[in-house]
């Protein structure tokens, strides 16, 4: 008999290592697999959900949204008294943007606006300034306080709440010359030819009639007076076209009409035949920081909404728009218009 035949048959009976490290594999492999899938099909269904525009333009929409933002607090709370993109140095980006109090380069921006338009920033006497879609009324106020009592500054926009809330900031901030009021900029009341200055910041955005909103902010421009402008613009299409799609979500979640390109702009404004001195740039890199800095400080100080657990979602879709918003500068599919020019004399 051979000697195979006289060894034991009992490890016939008992499982291999091998098999016994699969068996075991695979009862933990299982539960991880589900989880990983379930967590893939949450991220991919979650996608969806934001990359769904939520908020898309009718002519009530820029006011509910403004009034709903005003009353909930959440964006006075980040972005302070100044719903507008902040201004950062080529130093401030070389060390890095979150170096910079987000705060403070919105204030720099005001400044460097003012610059850019020729706008005075110490006491003047008699100055009025019209400003067009002032928010809560932060950059009326700085520069009522700027030009002194003795000049007056009026602020319009679509939202009474924000009306109400700028109202109470003037008060408490001891503005007496800072004044606002419910009014569409495509319709102002205001006779031709009333203020030195026209400032519009970052309200071109939500205008449904591009043409008619330069036309109104000339007219009652006075002959000689200035006027300056920042908005977001589309980069101009009509050399190298791309599809609209690629701002589609832009225009429908934070309720934009469309956008136009600095270029159409600066004809819009050349053609009103008012204007002298037409001076246009993009400050795209100056401003782009903002996009993500709005993330970052909310990541860094959650206190602005998470007491308000059914803003959550609201939250949510802006931090993930202002990332949309980031990469379509950042790809320059946007630009950062700015605008200056002088009313003819008469």
């Amino acid at each position: 008999m051979s000697r195979l035949a006289l060894q034991p048959t009992n490890n016939l009976l008992r499982p291999s290592s091998t098999a016994l490290h699969l068996g075991v594999s695979g009862i933990m492999t299982r539960p991880v697999a589900l989880a990983v899938g379930g967590t893939i099909s949450a991220l991919v269904a979650g996608k969806a959900i934001l990359d769904r525009p939520s908020r898309p333009y009718n002519p009530d929409s820029v006011a509910t949204e403004y009034d709903a933002w005003t009353e909930d607090g959440i964006l006075e709370y980040y972005w302070g008294e100044h719903i507008h993109l902040g201004y950062y140095s080529e130093k401030e980006m070389e060390r890095g943007y979150k170096k910079t109090n987000f705060i403070e380069a919105k204030y720099k921006f005001i400044d460097e606006m003012m610059s850019f338009g020729s706008i005075p920033s110490e006491q003047v006497g008699g100055l009025s300034v019209l400003d067009v879609g002032c928010g809560v009324g932060g950059t009326s106020r700085y520069i009522a306080r700027a030009i002194g009592k003795e000049s007056k500054v009026t602020g319009i926009t679509l939202s009474p709440n924000q009306v109400k809330r700028a109202q109470e900031l003037a008060v408490e901030q001891e503005t007496p010359n800072a004044h606002f009021q419910v009014m569409d900029a495509l319709k102002m009341d205001f006779p031709d030819n009333s203020f030195d200055v026209v400032w519009a910041c970052e309200s071109g955005e939500h205008m449904p009639d591009k043409e008619k909103y330069i036309s109104e902010m000339m007219r009652v421009l006075k002959p000689g007076g200035k006027f300056v402008m920042a908005t977001w613009c589309q980069r101009d299409d009509r050399e190298v076209p791309f599809s609209k799609k690629d701002l589609k979500f832009l225009y429908e979640e934070w309720t934009h009409p469309y956008f136009i390109s600095i270029e159409k702009y600066a004809e819009l404004i050349e053609g009103t035949g008012m204007m002298e001195s037409v001076g246009t740039a993009d400050w795209v890199r100056e401003t782009i920081a903002s996009w993500r800095h709005s993330i970052w400080v909310g990541v860094y100080d959650p206190r602005g909404f998470i007491f308000k657990p059914r803003q959550y979602l609201k939250c949510v879709r802006d931090g993930y728009c202002l990332e949309r918003m980031h990469r379509a500068f950042d790809r320059g599919l946007m630009q950062y218009g700015m605008f200056h020019a002088t009313k003819k004399l008469e």
